[in-house]
């Protein structure tokens, strides 16, 4: 079933339905390590962000009746918008909704996100993807309120602070080459730590990396996040301006690296400086995803899914976590996901179900728990195959023999 071609497009939308066999033939090209050239990926993430981001009707009519005016400055364009957005949008949907208003191409563009300026005493700050937008108030004594859509980077406190001035400060007594590789900087920020002049110096150092120079393959916080050991040096970071929600060039936040890493003492430490369980990598694909993809102890993916981590998110290919979980055998994974409230009758891009995925796959202990909860063995895909069917094209006899036997009253 060519389920799991390679795409690295935002937020894809599923491809036509396909034969079972050209999805089992495809499946394992998905998630590979190769990656396009940097211009064909920004073209590809501005065609599928357009793609999937034009509102329908209904959307249109709560727009306007549920709406905020909001001027938005770029300034990396000199351009300035006034767009309405609906309030009970996450942050994420604003920002996918600019994307597609912009007639020139950014750099680096998912980690560019609306800044609100500091305002009546308050300090000025990006704001977090996943929250709602109603969450941040805007001042309207001024007129139309105002954000900024810029580039990522640190965010200083004090007013009227010269950032390229700070960047030269105690830079060549801690770390002397720029272009040293990103773990060096890392290993030299947990060495001085206890320093605080030295522990200063070296946060604005390494944020300068992250935020200074888009498209670097790794920011400080997505290689930390990979680490053990490593809970210090993500709360030092964090504490120095870092953002949770910086993507690294493969497109994937901190919170994603710790999941892919199957690192559940970062995860929980990122969990609890406030990152989001949500936050999308450049697929549109959750830490959670990553989890169940992965597999290993199943104590990452339950974390995540304990901190409210939203199930039933979807590939470009409409493959579920479940699907995921089917397809590697995580049975432990699938149990959790079940627990929290995902859809066994999910269907991607080509019908299948997860029973089907079971079948095609021959992973006869996660077919047994969907079978025992009470999944539908008799729902076709869209080649007009049951479950047993697949079971059986696919040559996995004994599994086609637990499906056709299974009875309603095992449930």
């Amino acid at each position: 079933m060519a389920e799991m071609q390679n795409s690295p497009g935002l937020l894809s939308m599923p491809r036509s339905p396909t034969s079972s066999e050209d999805e089992m033939a495809q499946c394992f090209s998905d998630y590979s390590d190769d990656c396009p050239s940097d211009s064909s990926r920004e073209e590809t993430i501005y065609e599928t962000i357009r793609a999937t981001a034009e509102p329908s009707q209904n959307h249109m009519d709560d727009i306007h009746t549920n709406s905020m005016v909001i001027r938005v400055l770029i300034p990396d364009l000199q351009q300035t918008k006034c767009m309405r957005f609906n309030p009970d949008a996450t942050v994420w949907i604003a920002k996918q909704r600019i994307l597609c208003t912009l007639n020139q191409t950014l750099k680096d563009v998912l980690n560019y996100g609306l800044f609100q300026p500091a305002s009546n005493g308050r300090d000025g700050k990006f704001l977090d993807e996943e929250r709602l937008l109603r969450e941040y108030p805007q001042p309207i004594s001024k007129g139309v309120p105002c954000l900024e859509f810029r580039y990522k980077s640190r965010v200083y406190r004090q007013p009227n602070i010269d950032e390229k001035q700070i960047a030269k400060l105690h830079t060549k007594a801690v770390i002397s080459a720029p272009a040293q590789p990103l773990h060096l900087h890392c290993v030299v920020l947990v060495n001085v730590v206890n320093d605080e002049m030295s522990h200063h110096s070296v946060v604005s150092k390494l944020h300068d990396v992250f935020g200074g120079e888009p498209g670097d393959a790794e920011s400080p916080l997505t290689f930390a996040a990979q680490l053990d050991n490593a809970v210090e040096m993500i709360r030092v970071l964090k504490n120095g301006g870092a953002h949770l929600d910086f993507r690294a060039k493969d497109g994937m936040t901190s919170l994603h690296k710790a999941a892919r890493s199957k690192n559940q003492v970062i995860l929980m430490t990122l969990l609890e400086l406030g990152a989001s369980p949500d936050y999308k990598d450049s697929r549109g694909l959750t830490p959670l995803y990553h989890s169940v993809v992965v597999g290993g102890d199943p104590g990452c993916c339950e974390l995540l899914l304990n901190h409210h981590a939203s199930v039933c998110t979807q590939d470009e290919n409409g493959w579920h976590e479940v699907h995921q979980a089917c397809r590697h055998g995580h049975v432990q994974h699938l149990e959790h996901l079940l627990f929290y409230g995902a859809v066994m009758s999910a269907q991607n891009a080509s019908g299948n179900t997860a029973l089907h995925i079971c079948a095609l796959y021959n992973q006869d202990n996660c077919a047994r728990v969907l079978l025992v909860r009470g999944a539908d063995k008799e729902v076709k895909n869209y080649n007009s195959q049951t479950p047993f069917q697949v079971a059986i094209i696919a040559g996995n006899f004994e599994l086609a023999e637990l499906i056709k036997n299974h009875k309603d009253s095992d449930i």
